[in-house]
């Protein structure tokens, strides 16, 4: 078999019927890009709009605790004054309340002291149904 170079070998010309063929193949495909660049240009000016008419971001809303801070230059500090008798069992914390649960007397108690206020805001019993 003799092998020959792409170079060497010169182009046949084709039939009519597949010169047709080729011709359509060649428009679906010019048009096919066509559609595809469109699509593709429809789609990077929707997001450069959306980019752009972006609201500037809002600020975070204050919460009820805004007034709480700790200073700077020295920890903040503060008494908890619990009822005499009040056997701790646990202690949660979240933003600038604390949770003390335990007992009194047999009787299962939670207390709620708030920092920014400096004082127990809630004194709940625990009871079975």
């Amino acid at each position: 078999m003799a092998h020959l170079d792409p170079e060497q070998q010169e182009d046949e010309p084709l039939d009519p019927v597949l010169e047709n063929v080729r011709r359509k193949m060649v428009r679906l495909q010019l048009v096919s890009g066509g559609i595809m660049f469109i699509s593709l240009m429809a789609v990077l000016i929707a997001v450069v709009y959306k980019v752009r008419s972006q609201p500037a971001p809002v600020p975070a809303a204050v919460t009820a605790s805004a007034g709480f801070s700790v200073p700077a230059d020295q920890p903040l500090s503060a008494t908890v004054h619990l009822p005499p008798g009040f056997a701790v069992q646990s202690v949660s914390q979240s933003g600038s309340q604390i949770l003390f649960y335990g007992s009194i007397n047999g009787v299962r108690k939670v207390m709620i002291f708030d920092l920014s206020v400096g004082r127990v805001i809630a004194d709940l019993t625990v009871a079975e149904r």
